[in-house]
Protein backbone atom coordinates (compact mmCIF):
# COMPACT_ATOMS: atom_id res chain seq x y z
CA UNK A 1 0.00 0.00 0.00
CA UNK A 2 2.72 2.37 0.70
CA UNK A 3 4.77 1.43 -2.53
CA UNK A 4 1.36 2.65 -4.19
CA UNK A 5 0.85 5.80 -2.45
CA UNK A 6 4.02 6.66 -3.56
CA UNK A 7 4.08 6.17 -7.18
CA UNK A 8 0.80 8.15 -7.57
CA UNK A 9 2.31 10.96 -4.91
CA UNK A 10 5.21 11.12 -8.06
CA UNK A 11 2.46 10.79 -11.09
CA UNK A 12 0.60 14.23 -9.35
CA UNK A 13 4.24 15.60 -8.85
CA UNK A 14 5.32 15.30 -12.67
CA UNK A 15 2.27 16.70 -14.23
CA UNK A 16 2.20 19.45 -11.99
CA UNK A 17 5.53 20.42 -12.87
CA UNK A 18 4.55 20.30 -16.31
CA UNK A 19 1.80 22.43 -16.16
CA UNK A 20 4.17 25.12 -13.95
CA UNK A 21 6.37 25.20 -16.71
CA UNK A 22 3.38 26.18 -18.93
CA UNK A 23 2.68 28.47 -16.58
CA UNK A 24 5.31 30.41 -16.93
CA UNK A 25 5.83 30.08 -20.67
CA UNK A 26 2.57 31.95 -20.93
CA UNK A 27 2.97 34.57 -18.37
CA UNK A 28 6.20 35.03 -20.09
CA UNK A 29 4.46 35.35 -23.20
CA UNK A 30 1.73 37.63 -21.49
CA UNK A 31 4.66 40.04 -20.61
CA UNK A 32 4.56 43.34 -22.86
CA UNK A 33 7.25 45.21 -23.94
CA UNK A 34 6.56 49.17 -24.31
CA UNK A 35 8.47 50.65 -27.50
CA UNK A 36 8.71 54.25 -27.59
CA UNK A 37 9.53 56.89 -30.05
CA UNK A 38 10.48 60.10 -28.79
CA UNK A 39 11.88 62.98 -31.32
CA UNK A 40 14.01 65.56 -30.83
CA UNK A 41 11.46 68.10 -31.11
CA UNK A 42 9.07 69.11 -28.28
CA UNK A 43 6.27 67.02 -29.67
CA UNK A 44 4.46 63.88 -28.73
CA UNK A 45 6.16 61.27 -27.33
CA UNK A 46 4.56 57.63 -29.29
CA UNK A 47 4.86 54.69 -27.68
CA UNK A 48 3.02 51.31 -28.11
CA UNK A 49 3.25 48.24 -26.38
CA UNK A 50 3.47 44.50 -27.54
CA UNK A 51 3.58 40.91 -26.41
CA UNK A 52 6.59 38.96 -26.22
CA UNK A 53 4.77 36.21 -27.89
CA UNK A 54 3.58 38.41 -30.62
CA UNK A 55 7.08 39.90 -31.34
CA UNK A 56 8.34 36.06 -31.24
CA UNK A 57 5.41 35.33 -34.13
CA UNK A 58 6.23 38.15 -36.01
CA UNK A 59 9.68 37.54 -35.79
CA UNK A 60 9.40 33.98 -37.45
CA UNK A 61 7.37 35.54 -40.38
CA UNK A 62 9.61 38.13 -41.08
CA UNK A 63 12.41 35.42 -41.16
CA UNK A 64 10.43 33.31 -42.94
CA UNK A 65 9.47 35.97 -45.57
CA UNK A 66 13.04 36.36 -45.79
CA UNK A 67 14.03 32.79 -46.18
CA UNK A 68 11.62 32.60 -48.88
CA UNK A 69 12.70 35.54 -50.72
CA UNK A 70 16.29 33.58 -50.47
CA UNK A 71 15.69 30.92 -52.19
CA UNK A 72 12.85 32.22 -54.65
CA UNK A 73 15.99 34.47 -55.86
CA UNK A 74 18.37 31.93 -55.80
CA UNK A 75 16.14 29.64 -58.30
CA UNK A 76 15.19 32.36 -60.25
CA UNK A 77 18.86 33.53 -60.73
CA UNK A 78 19.58 29.50 -61.67
CA UNK A 79 16.40 29.87 -64.01
CA UNK A 80 18.19 32.87 -65.94
CA UNK A 81 21.44 31.57 -66.30
CA UNK A 82 20.07 27.80 -67.58
CA UNK A 83 17.78 30.07 -69.93
CA UNK A 84 21.39 31.97 -71.26
CA UNK A 85 22.75 29.01 -71.83
CA UNK A 86 20.34 27.51 -73.91
CA UNK A 87 19.73 30.45 -75.65
CA UNK A 88 23.33 30.46 -76.65
CA UNK A 89 23.21 26.44 -77.91
CA UNK A 90 20.15 28.05 -80.09
CA UNK A 91 22.25 30.79 -81.55
CA UNK A 92 25.34 28.58 -82.12
CA UNK A 93 22.55 26.12 -83.86
CA UNK A 94 21.11 28.56 -85.70
CA UNK A 95 24.97 29.62 -87.06
CA UNK A 96 25.90 25.86 -87.67
CA UNK A 97 22.84 25.46 -89.72
CA UNK A 98 23.41 28.60 -91.91
CA UNK A 99 26.79 27.32 -92.47
CA UNK A 100 25.83 24.22 -93.36
CA UNK A 101 22.86 25.44 -95.84
CA UNK A 102 25.42 27.68 -97.24
CA UNK A 103 27.77 24.80 -98.09
CA UNK A 104 24.25 22.77 -99.44
CA UNK A 105 23.81 25.50 -101.84
CA UNK A 106 27.86 25.77 -102.60
CA UNK A 107 26.94 21.95 -103.67
CA UNK A 108 24.45 22.41 -105.47
CA UNK A 109 25.75 24.56 -107.66
CA UNK A 110 29.19 22.44 -108.08
CA UNK A 111 26.76 19.33 -108.62
CA UNK A 112 24.65 21.93 -111.23
CA UNK A 113 28.19 22.55 -112.99
CA UNK A 114 29.39 18.68 -112.56
CA UNK A 115 26.03 17.69 -114.86
CA UNK A 116 26.55 20.74 -117.32
CA UNK A 117 30.15 19.46 -117.92
CA UNK A 118 29.59 16.18 -118.03
CA UNK A 119 26.50 16.25 -120.24
CA UNK A 120 28.88 18.25 -122.32
CA UNK A 121 31.40 15.96 -122.13
CA UNK A 122 28.98 13.21 -123.17
CA UNK A 123 27.83 14.83 -126.26
CA UNK A 124 31.25 14.72 -127.52
CA UNK A 125 31.55 10.58 -126.42
CA UNK A 126 28.39 10.84 -128.43
CA UNK A 127 27.24 9.02 -125.53
CA UNK A 128 23.12 7.75 -126.31
CA UNK A 129 20.51 9.14 -124.24
CA UNK A 130 19.27 6.23 -122.08
CA UNK A 131 22.64 6.08 -120.99
CA UNK A 132 23.03 9.56 -120.52
CA UNK A 133 20.34 9.54 -118.28
CA UNK A 134 21.72 6.45 -116.42
CA UNK A 135 24.40 8.62 -115.63
CA UNK A 136 22.88 11.66 -114.90
CA UNK A 137 20.41 10.01 -112.47
CA UNK A 138 23.56 8.53 -110.75
CA UNK A 139 25.16 11.84 -110.53
CA UNK A 140 21.94 13.99 -110.01
CA UNK A 141 20.52 13.10 -106.95
CA UNK A 142 22.15 14.89 -104.19
CA UNK A 143 20.16 13.26 -101.60
CA UNK A 144 22.47 10.49 -102.32
CA UNK A 145 26.01 12.22 -101.74
CA UNK A 146 25.27 13.19 -98.03
CA UNK A 147 22.55 12.61 -95.07
CA UNK A 148 22.41 15.91 -92.89
CA UNK A 149 21.61 14.97 -89.46
CA UNK A 150 22.24 16.59 -85.90
CA UNK A 151 25.40 15.49 -83.81
CA UNK A 152 24.47 14.60 -79.90
CA UNK A 153 26.02 17.80 -78.94
CA UNK A 154 23.85 19.95 -80.95
CA UNK A 155 26.67 20.92 -83.84
CA UNK A 156 26.48 20.10 -87.53
CA UNK A 157 29.43 17.87 -87.84
CA UNK A 158 28.38 16.62 -92.22
CA UNK A 159 29.64 20.57 -92.62
CA UNK A 160 32.81 19.23 -93.11
CA UNK A 161 32.42 16.03 -94.93
CA UNK A 162 29.61 18.90 -97.20
CA UNK A 163 33.02 21.11 -98.08
CA UNK A 164 35.29 17.47 -98.97
CA UNK A 165 32.54 16.94 -101.23
CA UNK A 166 32.29 20.28 -102.82
CA UNK A 167 36.27 20.18 -103.26
CA UNK A 168 35.77 16.64 -104.43
CA UNK A 169 33.40 18.19 -106.99
CA UNK A 170 35.31 21.30 -108.16
CA UNK A 171 37.90 18.81 -108.81
CA UNK A 172 36.03 16.42 -110.94
CA UNK A 173 34.54 19.69 -112.81
CA UNK A 174 38.00 20.81 -113.57
CA UNK A 175 39.12 17.09 -114.78
CA UNK A 176 36.37 16.43 -116.63
CA UNK A 177 36.36 19.88 -118.68
CA UNK A 178 40.04 18.99 -119.33
CA UNK A 179 38.78 15.31 -120.42
CA UNK A 180 36.10 16.76 -122.85
CA UNK A 181 38.46 19.70 -124.47
CA UNK A 182 41.15 16.60 -124.97
CA UNK A 183 37.55 14.57 -126.46
CA UNK A 184 36.26 17.65 -128.18
CA UNK A 185 40.23 18.17 -130.09
CA UNK A 186 39.84 14.61 -130.85
CA UNK A 187 36.45 14.81 -131.96
CA UNK A 188 37.59 17.76 -134.32
CA UNK A 189 40.22 16.08 -135.17
CA UNK A 190 38.61 12.76 -136.27
CA UNK A 191 36.03 14.72 -138.32
CA UNK A 192 38.64 16.49 -139.94
CA UNK A 193 40.51 13.26 -141.54
CA UNK A 194 38.57 10.53 -143.50
CA UNK A 195 37.26 7.84 -140.82
CA UNK A 196 34.21 7.39 -141.71
CA UNK A 197 32.78 4.28 -143.55
CA UNK A 198 31.63 5.90 -147.01
CA UNK A 199 28.00 4.77 -147.31
CA UNK A 200 24.99 6.15 -145.56
CA UNK A 201 22.72 3.66 -143.58
CA UNK A 202 24.03 -0.04 -145.16
CA UNK A 203 27.87 -1.69 -144.64
CA UNK A 204 27.46 -3.70 -148.32
CA UNK A 205 30.28 -5.80 -149.35
CA UNK A 206 33.74 -5.77 -149.74
CA UNK A 207 35.00 -7.07 -153.39
CA UNK A 208 38.53 -5.71 -153.39
CA UNK A 209 40.66 -4.60 -151.12
CA UNK A 210 43.80 -1.78 -151.11
CA UNK A 211 47.06 -3.61 -152.32
CA UNK A 212 48.58 -6.23 -155.32
CA UNK A 213 45.75 -7.77 -157.30
CA UNK A 214 44.35 -9.33 -160.95
CA UNK A 215 42.58 -6.59 -163.08
CA UNK A 216 39.41 -8.44 -163.59
CA UNK A 217 39.40 -7.05 -167.26
CA UNK A 218 43.10 -7.25 -168.47
CA UNK A 219 44.02 -10.27 -165.87
CA UNK A 220 47.50 -8.78 -165.17
CA UNK A 221 48.62 -8.05 -161.51
CA UNK A 222 48.65 -3.73 -160.64
CA UNK A 223 48.18 -2.47 -157.81
CA UNK A 224 44.61 -2.05 -156.49
CA UNK A 225 44.58 1.83 -155.19
CA UNK A 226 42.00 1.53 -152.73
CA UNK A 227 38.69 -0.32 -151.70
CA UNK A 228 35.73 -1.31 -153.59
CA UNK A 229 32.38 -1.71 -151.83
CA UNK A 230 29.68 -3.10 -153.61
CA UNK A 231 25.64 -3.02 -152.77
CA UNK A 232 23.23 -1.43 -155.61
CA UNK A 233 22.45 1.31 -157.44
CA UNK A 234 21.27 4.36 -155.52
CA UNK A 235 23.34 3.92 -152.18
CA UNK A 236 24.41 7.58 -150.65
CA UNK A 237 27.51 8.13 -150.96
CA UNK A 238 28.71 9.77 -147.63
CA UNK A 239 32.02 12.72 -147.55
CA UNK A 240 34.53 10.69 -144.66
CA UNK A 241 35.44 13.73 -143.48
CA UNK A 242 35.33 17.61 -143.68
CA UNK A 243 36.80 19.40 -146.81
CA UNK A 244 36.52 20.90 -149.56
CA UNK A 245 35.44 19.19 -152.94
CA UNK A 246 38.30 19.72 -155.67
CA UNK A 247 37.02 17.62 -158.52
CA UNK A 248 33.65 16.59 -159.88
CA UNK A 249 34.19 14.86 -163.31
CA UNK A 250 33.74 11.88 -165.49
CA UNK A 251 36.82 9.47 -166.91
CA UNK A 252 36.70 6.06 -168.75
CA UNK A 253 38.23 4.79 -165.65
CA UNK A 254 36.73 5.70 -162.45
CA UNK A 255 33.30 6.74 -164.68
CA UNK A 256 31.80 9.81 -162.42
CA UNK A 257 34.32 10.24 -159.72
CA UNK A 258 34.55 13.07 -157.15
CA UNK A 259 37.78 13.93 -155.00
CA UNK A 260 37.99 15.79 -152.02
CA UNK A 261 40.68 17.38 -150.10
CA UNK A 262 40.48 17.96 -146.23
CA UNK A 263 43.26 18.77 -143.73
CA UNK A 264 46.44 17.81 -142.92
CA UNK A 265 46.90 16.90 -146.55
CA UNK A 266 44.70 14.12 -147.00
CA UNK A 267 42.36 13.36 -150.17
CA UNK A 268 40.02 10.99 -151.04
CA UNK A 269 38.54 10.22 -154.14
CA UNK A 270 35.18 8.20 -154.82
CA UNK A 271 34.23 6.49 -158.18
CA UNK A 272 32.15 4.22 -160.29
CA UNK A 273 29.12 6.76 -159.51
CA UNK A 274 25.86 6.86 -160.69
CA UNK A 275 25.18 10.98 -159.47
CA UNK A 276 27.09 13.39 -157.70
CA UNK A 277 25.05 15.83 -155.80
CA UNK A 278 28.57 18.60 -155.30
CA UNK A 279 30.88 20.62 -157.43
CA UNK A 280 34.44 21.85 -157.16
CA UNK A 281 35.32 24.62 -154.77
CA UNK A 282 31.74 23.47 -152.36
CA UNK A 283 32.73 22.81 -148.62
CA UNK A 284 30.93 20.12 -147.12
CA UNK A 285 31.11 18.51 -143.58
CA UNK A 286 32.06 14.56 -142.88
CA UNK A 287 28.78 12.76 -143.57
CA UNK A 288 27.57 15.01 -146.14
CA UNK A 289 25.63 13.03 -149.08
CA UNK A 290 27.72 13.15 -151.93
CA UNK A 291 26.08 10.92 -154.53
CA UNK A 292 24.88 7.56 -155.13
CA UNK A 293 26.52 4.12 -155.95
CA UNK A 294 26.45 3.40 -159.63
CA UNK A 295 28.27 1.40 -162.48
CA UNK A 296 29.65 3.94 -164.35
CA UNK A 297 33.38 3.86 -166.20
CA UNK A 298 35.44 0.17 -166.22
CA UNK A 299 33.27 -1.37 -164.02
CA UNK A 300 31.89 -4.74 -163.25
CA UNK A 301 28.74 -4.16 -161.07
CA UNK A 302 27.42 -1.45 -158.51
CA UNK A 303 29.90 -0.15 -156.33
CA UNK A 304 31.90 2.68 -154.90
CA UNK A 305 35.68 2.64 -155.27
CA UNK A 306 37.20 4.36 -152.48
CA UNK A 307 40.70 6.04 -152.56
CA UNK A 308 42.70 8.18 -149.92
CA UNK A 309 45.43 9.89 -150.43
CA UNK A 310 48.23 11.71 -148.45
CA UNK A 311 49.27 14.36 -150.89
CA UNK A 312 50.61 12.00 -153.82
CA UNK A 313 51.24 8.51 -152.06
CA UNK A 314 48.17 6.37 -152.21
CA UNK A 315 47.01 4.95 -148.47
CA UNK A 316 44.85 2.05 -147.53
CA UNK A 317 41.83 3.51 -146.22
CA UNK A 318 41.24 0.73 -143.75
CA UNK A 319 43.76 2.00 -141.74
CA UNK A 320 41.99 5.28 -140.97
CA UNK A 321 38.63 3.90 -140.69
CA UNK A 322 37.09 3.92 -137.31
CA UNK A 323 37.23 1.01 -135.60
CA UNK A 324 34.52 1.92 -133.47
CA UNK A 325 31.78 2.63 -135.51
CA UNK A 326 32.74 -0.04 -137.51
CA UNK A 327 34.42 -2.47 -136.05
CA UNK A 328 31.92 -5.26 -138.04
CA UNK A 329 33.04 -3.75 -141.67
CA UNK A 330 37.20 -3.16 -140.52
CA UNK A 331 36.77 -6.91 -139.36
CA UNK A 332 35.71 -8.14 -142.56
CA UNK A 333 38.05 -5.56 -144.66
CA UNK A 334 41.21 -7.32 -142.61
CA UNK A 335 39.67 -11.14 -143.31
CA UNK A 336 39.98 -10.05 -146.78
CA UNK A 337 42.76 -8.66 -146.65
CA UNK A 338 44.65 -11.86 -145.09
CA UNK A 339 42.67 -13.67 -148.06
CA UNK A 340 44.08 -11.80 -150.48
CA UNK A 341 47.75 -11.90 -149.06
Amino acid sequence: MAGKKRMRTSGTGSTTGGSALMGRFGRAGRQKLTIMLIPHSEKRVFNFQISILALSFISILLISLVVTFVWLTADFSGTNDLLASRSKDLEHSEASLEVLRNEVNQLISSTETFQKTLSGTLDTLGVESAKRDTVSNRSGDLTTFFNVESSDDGSLSETVEIQKLKTALDQSVSSLDEIGQILSSQKSLLSDIPTMWPLKGVQGYVTAVFGPSIHPFSGQWYLHKGVDIAYGYGVPIIATANGKVLEQDYDEGYGNFVVVRHKYGFYTKYGHMQRTYVRPGQEISQGDVIGTMGNTGLSTGPHLHYEVRIGSQVVDPVKYINMTDNHDIFTRVTRNLQKYK
